[in-house]
């Protein structure tokens, strides 16, 4: 679940730099990329999205075990 929380967050740091590019400089990114309203764009909004889902659940009910997937440690100390 590791992986899924670093895939997550580069999709919501490209999501966020493609809506301040769009923000910033009214340019279209992914349409000037992909074309307008071409698949591989709509997969592109899709995936970010989803991203932020999985981070929406993943900090609202699920915090406390991915508070443990990051902060474990493998050295235990015994008193």
């Amino acid at each position: 679940m590791k992986v899924m929380d670093i895939i997550a967050n580069v999709m919501l740091i490209i999501g966020g730099l493609i809506l301040g590019v769009t923000g910033f400089f009214n340019f279209n990114l992914v349409s000037s990329i992909f074309g307008e309203g071409s698949v591989f764009g709509d997969m592109l909004y899709a995936l970010v999205g989803l991203s932020a889902l999985y981070d929406v659940v993943s900090f609202s009910f699920g915090y406390k075990a991915m508070q443990h997937r990051w902060c474990e440690s493998p050295l235990t100390v015994k008193h």
